[in-house]
């Protein structure tokens, strides 16, 4: 099995998830104590979207973050790059129209979508920028970007636990749920590394989002980040 460094080589990104998406939706449930049920929901709501509208899920994975906007009767694209988690999404909702592709050369065409959602995979991608730039690309004028990824907790004392909780008992757990532990080690690390609220509002502004805000969820283990085109 393998695990990506922080340079996030995008095939041995690819390569890490092909090897952890069979287990892949229980081994998150498991580590987030079940709060990934709350932030999917949380982020359903943020997007705000009608029936007949259209929204592309990025870092979809097996498509477990695009069940609530289908299941409303949006138009969901789940994508992502990594084939594993692809196979077992189409395995679990042959109703979804599955894409292969790389945010940061998204094969869609300008203004083709009313949102852009990407939850926790945005820290994953390469080139944060380009993806940002290319997910302003595909979105209409006035349609809404939300993306919610991990990041820094707000208050000192909870945040020294949860780095203690990401470089030591997260890989434990892996071990005993993951079919790919070894790629644990790599996410906890990547959490670390990753801008806080302020750090990654600024990327999007950088990118041309415009109205950027950003709701703490979970004492700030995971931001919610909205902006428009």
């Amino acid at each position: 099995m393998s695990r990506a460094g922080l340079e996030k080589t995008p095939h041995e990104v690819a390569s890490m998830f092909d090897g952890v998406a069979a287990r892949y939706d229980l081994t998150n449930t498991v580590l987030a104590m079940r709060q990934d049920v709350r932030w999917r929901k949380l982020v359903a709501e943020a997007l705000d979207l009608r029936a007949g509208q259209t929204v592309l899920d990025l870092a979809a994975g097996t498509g477990t973050s695009s069940e609530p906007f289908a299941d409303a009767g949006v138009h969901t694209v789940p994508c992502d790059f990594s084939l594993g988690m692809l196979k077992v999404g189409n395995r679990r909702r042959p109703d979804l129209p599955f894409v292969a592709g790389d945010a940061t050369r998204l094969p869609f065409a300008d203004a083709s979508f009313d949102a852009v959602t990407i939850s926790f995979g945005l820290r994953n991608v390469v080139d944060v920028e380009a993806a940002l730039a290319e997910m302003r690309r595909v979105t209409k004028p006035g349609g809404k970007l939300v993306v919610c990824e991990f990041s820094h907790p707000t208050w000192a004392p909870w945040r020294v636990v949860y780095t203690e909780y990401l470089m030591r008992a997260l890989p434990s757990v892996a071990r005993v749920v993951s079919s790919n532990p070894d790629a644990y080690v790599y996410l906890a690390e990547s959490i670390r590394a990753w801008p806080d609220q302020r750090g990654l509002a600024a990327k999007l502004r950088q990118a041309g989002w415009t109205d950027v805000a950003h709701r703490n969820l979970s004492g700030g283990i995971v931001a919610l980040h909205r902006a428009f085109r």
